[in-house]
């Protein structure tokens, strides 16, 4: 189990990280070598980004990435035989984050038991809360996958309380309000909110929206289990090419 593993490796590091890419972009041969790159660097779970054409949770470099994808023609089939391929090939778990619409599409039945199949070990989708997800719960909970939610500044304690009721793996703490890429402050008010998210549930916690850096993670050890980055593993990928990202991640250690 998800949870089980995380929890093991914690035991072995003061934090872990995972990070994020958008299938089909730049292309799949290029998501596979970067995929590559992050697993040598050590990175301890992935999060494989199926496009959509809306990704309301997602800041501008992450939306314009989804729109370049789809208008190179990727498809959610393409994504789940990529996300089988690098589930087979690393032992490390991954994770798939979309938006509902494209498990509606697809079927919902049908995406878990691709996800489950394939050996994905749960999925994030931040447009979808608990109470219009009985059928995605459903279907994840008879598969044995996680359906991971996400915590932000904005979620009250009761809220949070809820969520928890139906999380499993980790929780996602937004690290402030809006969409992804933007700058995060890292402060005594933010170190204030984890400790909320920390008395709400047992399950590990992972912090994204706005890690950047070193200091970054830094700041969230003894705090959450798990710093997530993905947009700037992004700019560098288009900055500096696919072989900057494994010292790009090393870097945050």
């Amino acid at each position: 189990m998800l949870e089980e593993y995380l929890h093991k490796r914690r035991e072995e590091r003061d934090i872990l990280l995972m990070t994020h890419i958008v299938l089909g972009y730049p292309s799949f041969a290029e998501c596979r070598d970067v995929i590559a790159s992050m697993v040598d660097a050590g990175v301890e779970l992935m999060e494989l980004q199926i496009p959509f054409s809306e990704p309301m949770a997602d800041g501008p470099v992450i939306l314009r990435v989804n729109q370049e994808a789809l208008a190179r023609g990727v498809r959610v089939a393409e994504c789940l035989d990529l996300a089988q391929e690098m589930a087979a090939e690393f032992e490390i778990p991954f994770l798939l984050m979309t938006y509902y619409n494209v498990l509606l599409q697809y079927g919902v039945e049908r995406f878990a038991e691709r996800m489950r199949a394939g050996g994905i070990e749960g999925s994030i989708v931040p447009d979808l809360p608990p109470e219009e997800a009985r059928l995605y719960l459903s279907a994840l909970d008879e598969r044995a996958l996680a359906p991971i939610f996400i915590f932000s500044p904005n979620t009250s304690d009761a809220r949070m309380h809820y969520l928890v009721e139906h999380a499993k793996g980790f929780v996602y703490c937004v690290a402030r309000k809006g969409v992804t890429g933007a700058e995060t402050e890292f402060s005594a008010s933010l170190e204030r909110y984890l400790a909320r998210c920390r008395a709400a549930t047992s399950l590990p916690l992972a912090v994204g929206f706005g890690v950047r850096e070193k200091a970054d993670v830094d700041f969230l050890r003894g705090k959450a289990d798990i710093a997530v980055v993905g947009t700037q593993t992004i700019r560098v990928l288009e900055e500096h090419g696919v072989g900057a990202v494994g010292a790009f991640i090393r870097s945050l250690r």
